[in-house]
């Protein structure tokens, strides 16, 4: 094996590392498939020989003694601390599927360790990487709307089947792996729109802002003890505020309603993701729109894999870094304790909390 080529290794190959995390790390000639790891004999064989790892164990760790250069943790959202925390504590740059973890000192101590080993640390958050959001970002902190005191931010997807009932996405039928259902349906385990969801909403809030939650109250709406539905106001560190929300409520087959308002005292600024469209609208009377084609920003995850991959290699940007994955995590983690305490405030946990 050529120097220049990675090792890469994936722990909870199931349904969405075998959609999409693996055949993005297989589309790159930098890396070599080296150790593969899931539950379940057979369905560890199939996705072995199919990918063509070099080595496929149930146990995380025969995966990770082998010492990777880059690991995708895609095991259910339970285990993201335990794989992830192993990962980097092993050497490896990481990749977390979202939510991070589901406790959010855990998820602050995966931002420590990566820092404290000089590894990269990756949250799958793909809306981030469509095309000219890091410009939003960049235009966002040069003072597009001048000093930010209100956000909105909404998404609606097209997964109350996955969460509620037995049919799951119509599009399952078709993968290589079907989710269990325990994944997104058990609350114990991280089921439920909250962290299955509205965590891309509140990545990409924090990813154009920058800001830093401090407080949130929050109610909730439950089918069958899963949530499906939540708004909450979030005070940030700065003084400012948002109201966010979500629901499981867009038909299957629709593109999921992402939009966010971000507003400031030199302007307006208006990004709809559904709709391919974004506008910012200053005092001044200017008025400008982002040049999106459409289709630009219909969500796809290639490319949080591909920064992994260009980052161990020296090159690329983080635009989905621990520190936004741990606020995510802090802000759901509050949210649905609020949402419990009937509306309760709750404090957000932050880094140096």
């Amino acid at each position: 094996m050529p120097e220049s080529q990675l090792r890469a290794a994936v722990v909870g190959a199931g349904w969405y590392a075998a959609q999409n995390h693996i055949p993005a790390l297989a589309a790159r000639p930098e890396v070599v498939l080296d150790g593969v790891c899931r539950l379940g004999r057979d369905e560890l064989e199939r996705v072995r020989d199919h990918f063509g790892f070099a080595f496929a164990s149930e146990r995380f760790e025969d995966v990770l003694a082998r010492k990777p250069d880059i690991v995708v943790v895609a095991s259910p959202h339970q285990l993201h601390y335990r794989h992830a925390a192993a990962a980097l504590e092993a050497g490896a740059h990481v990749l977390c599927e979202k939510p991070l973890t589901l406790d959010p000192a855990e998820a602050w101590d995966l931002v420590a360790k990566a820092e404290a080993r000089g590894r990269h640390l990756v949250t799958a958050n793909g809306y981030q990487y469509l095309p000219r959001v890091d410009d939003l970002r960049r235009r966002i902190a040069e003072g597009a709307v001048g000093a930010i005191e209100h956000v909105m931010v909404s998404f609606i997807s097209a997964t109350r089947d996955v969460f509620t009932g037995e049919r799951g996405l119509d599009t399952w039928r078709t993968t290589f792996f079907r989710p269990d259902r325990s994944t997104w349906q058990d609350p114990a385990n991280g089921g439920g729109f909250a962290y299955g969801q509205l965590s891309h909403a509140l990545a990409m809030m924090y990813f154009l802002t920058g800001l830093e939650p401090e407080a949130i109250t929050a109610f909730a709406v439950s089918s069958d003890r899963v949530d499906i539905a939540e708004a909450g106001a979030l005070r940030f560190t700065t003084g400012a505020v948002a109201s966010i929300s979500g629901a499981a409520a867009m038909p299957q087959g629709n593109r999921g309603l992402l939009r966010l308002f971000i507003t400031g005292d030199a302007g307006l600024l208006t990004v709809e993701f559904d709709r391919d469209a974004c506008e910012i609208r200053r005092f001044s009377g200017e008025v400008e729109h982002l040049p999106l084609e459409e289709g630009d920003w219909v969500y796809r995850c290639d490319g949080p894999v591909n920064t992994l991959v260009d980052l161990a290699l020296g090159q690329g940007a983080n635009l989905s870094p621990g520190v936004i994955g741990a606020r995510t995590a802090a802000t759901i983690a509050a949210l649905l304790q609020s949402a419990a305490a009937r509306g309760a405030v709750q404090p957000v946990l932050g880094r140096r909390s």
